[in-house]
Order: C-alpha cells, then structure tokens, then sequence
C-alpha cells in the first residue's frame, strides 16, 4: 500500500537531490577563474537535461530493472512498467516512479563531480558525448551490481547505503583518468589560479550540505527512523569534518581558511553517504575526523608532489573520502541501527570489511578501464581537449559565447 508520507518524504528528496547539482555549480564554479565561470554552470545544467532524458528513457532500466548479475536490460525502456504502483523489491510503500526519480537525480549530480577534474579545458560537444557514453556504460552498470535486484556485488552483501562507491569512487575515479590524459591546465606553474569568487564556493557547500540531507535519508526511501538517523549522521560528520579541516590548516599553515572549511565539510558528507544508514553517532564523528586527514593529505600534499592537475580536486575529495566511507562502513556498521544491513569489523563481523574492500576495488578497477576506454573513443571521434589559444581566452567566450560579469572592474 502507498504511504502519503513515505512518498512526500522521496518526492522532496528527490528536489533536494536535485538541488545539488546547481549547488555543485557554484561550489565548482567559485572555485575556477572567472572566464570559465559560465562553462561549469553550463556542464552542470545540461548533464540535467540530457541525464533526465536518457534515465527515463534507458538508463533507469539498466541500473535498476531485475536482470543478470550484471546489467538490467531494456525491460523498462521508456518507463514501460514502471507506474504508479508500488514496487515492493526496491520501495514498497511509495509509487514506482518516485523510487525512479528520486533515483534520477542520483544519475544526474554523479557524471557533474567528475567536471572539476577536467574543468577549464574540455570542449563542450566532447563533454556532451563523454557524459552520455559515461552514464550508459560506466554508471548504470556499476548502479546495478550495488543496488539492482540481482546485482552481483549487492548478493554479496555490499553495503551502501546512498552512493560512496556509486557514485563518489566511481566520479573520483573517473575523474582522475580524466586529469591524467586531458594533461595539466596550460601556464600552471607560473601563473597557478586562485578561487575567483569564495562567496559562491560557500553557496554552493550550503546548498550541497543542504540538498546532502534528500541523499542520504532520503536513501531511507520512508519517513522513518532510519531516515532520521540518516539525517542526523549527516549533519554531525559534515560539521566534524569541516571543523577538523580548519584545524589542520591551523595547525600547519597558521590560519584556517573559509575554502579548507568548505572542503572539509563536503569531504565529510562524501565520506558519511555509504554509512548513512548503518552507524550512529559517534562512529559518524571518528568518520569526519579522519576523512579530513585523509583528504587533506590528498590534495595538500600528494598532488603537488605527482603533479597531476585534478583542477577542482574531484579525485582528493570525492575518491579518496568515498573510499574511507566506504571502508569505514565495513568498520562501525551496526545492524543495532539498520537491522537489514549488517555488522561490520568493530561489532564482530570482519567479512564485512572484507566485502567493503571488495568493493571498492572492483569500482576502481572497472571504472578506471571503462573512462579510460571511453576517453580514447571521444577523443578520436571530436577530440577532447580546447586548442591552446581557446583555453587562454577562456571556456565562457569560446564555447558559449557569453561572459559571466559583463561590469569592467
């Protein structure tokens, strides 16, 4: 039977979930020089509408329709058989279409994480077909062997409650093979870019922090318990995480900065989505610590030392916390919060962790020779990357034809 308030509860997750890639817009969008402002609030808005298109049409079928061990099939091409009847194998108490949207969203904000690795250089009709090939044959596959009734990881027992190895391994990666073959951004070294506008990284942390909450206890799929805990976790990794990142920052550079906060609060609520629904709140706390030195220790340190140009660190952040949440869920999971899940390492259950590990190494992997393959291709076909003289003048201008500021400072 539908639950008025189950389904109210995803139908306004699904908005808040939505909200994010607009969010992530300004997050990543702050964060480039201001002749390729446009050019990321672009990326992020057209993956909305091509990904809504292509979810509807084949990709919901393909994550999610009962199939192999592998991949759904078309069975729900067009929506076909997905109405407004529950569907009690994924969401048995609201109407199958909300699960479908509220699913979409998911689709849409995973391939736009992946921009901030190749931001300020990739040509936009190259950008168009990455993004489309990607979500067919990277996403939808991985979505069904985690979530999909068959899916071979999910049969054997992984755990992730909203996205850490769907969608933030799997964008993290991909966004690091993106980096090392797009090659670095040109005068790095001698003209290294700064943040143009903090104001819209802090924005978009508080509409990513905001819309964080549909992600994970959304993922509840009710107004339930779980969803609160859910929410709470969120929130209470985030703010740990946040704090954490200032403090380090304190400790080594001598002052904290409004962007290490920004950092470390959205490493926090990557590192809590595959946890969401198994830990408590004091596990949630140790997560955000941690993820910070994890992340930081990424981005501050090893980057500059391998050299490679991940612009907006998507593969620090994203990768690097969804593989500690990911772990970590193998630690601190307790079926005393989620009795359909399982215990992990720290409640007696080391094969949990083991099955995490898995996991993430089978994301990795997968993801890392899928993007790669699917790089090539793009690039033989249209080419990846701006000429030199484009990527000087910027991304706005060049391939939009439109400036973000119009007012001569």
């Amino acid at each position: 039977m539908i639950n008025a308030g189950d389904t109210a509860w995803v139908l306004i997750s699904s908005a808040l979930v939505l909200l994010m890639t607009p969010g992530l817009a300004f997050f990543y969008g702050g964060m480039v020089r201001k002749k390729n402002m446009l050019s990321v609030l672009m990326q992020c808005f057209i993956i909305m509408c091509v990904l809504s298109i292509q979810w509807v049409l084949f990709g919901y079928s393909l994550s999610f329709h009962p199939g192999s061990g592998f991949w759904g099939g078309f069975g729900w091409f067009g929506l076909n058989g997905v109405g407004m009847e529950p569907y009690a194998d994924y969401a048995g108490t609201i109407p199958h279409q909300a699960f479908m949207i509220f699913q979409a969203m998911f689709a849409i904000i995973t391939p736009a994480l992946i921009i901030g690795a190749f931001a300020e250089r990739m040509k936009f009709s190259a950008f168009l077909l990455f993004t489309l090939l990607w979500a067919t044959f990277i996403y939808d596959p991985l979505c069904h062997w985690v979530w999909g009734m068959g899916g071979w990881l999910k049969n054997l027992g992984a755990l992730d409650f909203a996205g850490g190895t769907v969608v933030h391994i799997n964008a993290g990666i991909a966004a690091l093979v993106t980096a090392l073959f797009i090659g670095r951004r040109k005068n790095l070294d001698s003209n290294p870019p700064a943040p143009h506008n903090l104001p819209f990284v802090v924005l978009g942390t508080g509409l990513l922090w905001f819309g964080w909450f549909g992600f994970n206890a959304g993922s509840a799929l009710a107004a339930n318990g779980l969803a609160v805990n859910a929410f709470v976790v969120t929130n209470t990794v985030a703010a740990s995480a946040g704090l954490s990142w200032a403090l380090i920052e304190w400790l080594r550079n001598g002052k904290p900065t409004i962007f290490g906060t920004c950092s470390g609060a959205v490493a926090g609520l990557v590192a809590i989505t595959p946890a969401a629904g198994f830990v408590s709140v004091i596990p949630a706390i140790i997560i955000g610590l941690m993820v910070s030195i994890f992340c930081f220790t990424a981005v501050a340190i090893i980057k500059p030392k391998l050299g490679y140009d991940d612009s907006l660190d998507a593969f620090g952040v994203h990768c690097i916390g969804g593989i500690w949440g990911a772990l970590a869920t193998g630690l601190f999971a307790s079926k005393a919060v989620n009795a359909a899940g399982a215990n992990g390492l720290f409640f007696g259950n080391p094969k949990q962790f083991l099955v995490q590990l898995l996991t993430v190494a089978v994301t990795i992997a997968y993801t890392a020779i899928g993007t790669f393959l699917i790089y090539k291709f793009v690039d033989l076909v249209l080419g990846v990357r701006v000429g030199e003289k484009e990527e000087l003048m910027g991304l706005d201008l060049t391939q939009h034809h439109e400036r973000a500021y119009t007012v001569l400072e």
